[in-house]
């Protein structure tokens, strides 16, 4: 089976897939890996074919434009035309050498789905959010009416539409782009117990759970208690950060502190606090008692998957949904706000109270018997046999 795969130029997106694909390759399938240099050598790692999306004119190859097409819908439809079109020749030629089976492409990055439909090639929506339906969409501040109200009255939608229809896209408005219905094929890097509303979506939907990397060097535990900080990679909140370092520097807890790409100098950091530029997560995890997290999809699943409750402080609609569903399982709290001694009280209620490491517990099991990446390649195997 040869499969095409398309993906945002964005880390969160693209960490869940690769187990996939290696899945994939390792069972003897072909995958042509549609992507931007920056992941070249760790697409290249499993097995895949990489495809350099760099150096068309492709406005989601800006790192900015990137981050936000996650968190805008109304900007990713903006952009989602000229970025197709910029990359419509390339893929054309491509395609027509590579003849696949199957095409599967990350929910926001709809050049994939546009290139299925204008080509007739069996298509896989590959999810790296939660699922969102007019059910699940509840958990998004706006509701679902109000996200297809806002796309109807985007500017020069239309235009952009008919800009696809002469290339030969065969989509007749906004929604053939970017709504995914229960007919369309579906990987969701969740279980069922974590994903709010599992139960409305079809069987073409298939709950994979979150795909966890391997440690690469373990973490010293120091203290009988450990408290990591990680706020993704782009946050740039010192007022929290220095919020975190005075609530926690009179304690007997050891404090693990993740900066990302705003990594700065502190000084008067006590010995119980590390910080660092740059961890190997899952190490960290491996050790920790409570994780302060931004709430972002993978960020809050590889905390679950090691049984380490949350406490919430979301900065975007979509993590403000894994928020509230971590909150409903009984295994996190949302920040009240950032004041330390805020932050160190709901420490010492996540710490003293046994529920929310049961409720990370059970989530943590529900991830490991939701059938991983054995179940997303019988799944996408399945796809291409009912279709030949």
């Amino acid at each position: 089976m040869k499969i095409v795969w398309f993906n945002l130029p964005a880390h969160g997106h693209t960490n869940p897939t690769l187990k996939v694909v290696e899945e994939m390759v390792d069972k003897g399938h072909e995958v042509y890996y549609f992507s931007f240099d920056q992941f070249k050598e760790k697409i290249e790692k499993t097995g895949a074919n990489y495809i350099s999306c760099d150096g068309y004119d492709f406005e989601m190859d800006d790192k900015d434009n990137a981050d936000r097409v996650g968190k805008d819908m109304a900007f990713a439809v903006e952009l989602l035309v000229s970025s197709t079109l910029a990359l419509d020749t390339m893929i054309f030629e491509q395609i027509d050498v590579i003849k696949p089976d199957l095409i599967v492409s990350d929910s926001v990055a709809y050049w994939g789905k546009l290139t299925a439909l204008k080509y007739t090639i069996p298509y896989v929506s590959s999810t790296t959010t939660f699922a969102f339906n007019q059910h699940s969409s509840k958990y998004l501040k706006r509701g679902f009416m109000e996200i297809i109200k806002m796309l109807f009255s985007m500017p020069k939608v239309n235009k952009h539409i008919k800009r696809l229809q002469d290339k030969g896209y065969p989509v007749k408005g906004i929604l053939d782009i970017v709504q995914n219905d229960n007919e369309t094929h579906t990987i969701v890097y969740t279980s069922d117990l974590f994903q709010p509303y599992a139960e409305t979506f079809s069987n073409k939907y298939r709950f994979i759970g979150p795909s966890i990397r391997d440690i690469e060097q373990p973490m010293i535990k120091t203290r009988e208690k450990t408290i990591y900080i990680s706020m993704g990679t782009v946050n740039k909140n010192q007022e929290f950060y220095q919020n975190c370092i005075r609530a926690l520097k009179n304690t007997d807890y050891q404090v693990i502190l993740s900066l990302g790409e705003n990594h700065e100098e502190y000084s008067d950091v006590p010995n119980n606090i590390q910080i660092y530029e740059h961890v190997d997560q899952m190490a960290v995890l491996d050790i920790a008692d409570v994780f302060i997290t931004h709430c972002g999809m993978n960020s809050a699943s590889e905390g679950l998957y090691y049984e380490v409750p949350l406490i919430l402080y979301p900065q975007t609609p979509e993590q403000n949904a894994v928020a509230l569903r971590t909150e409903e399982l009984n295994a996190g709290i949302k920040l009240k706000d950032i004041k330390p001694h805020t932050i160190l009280e709901t420490i010492e209620t996540v710490l003293s109270d046994q529920k929310y490491k049961g409720g990370a517990r059970m989530i943590s099991e529900s991830f490991k018997s939701a059938g991983g990446v054995i179940e997303a390649r019988e799944f996408l195997e399945s796809i291409v046999e009912v279709s030949e």
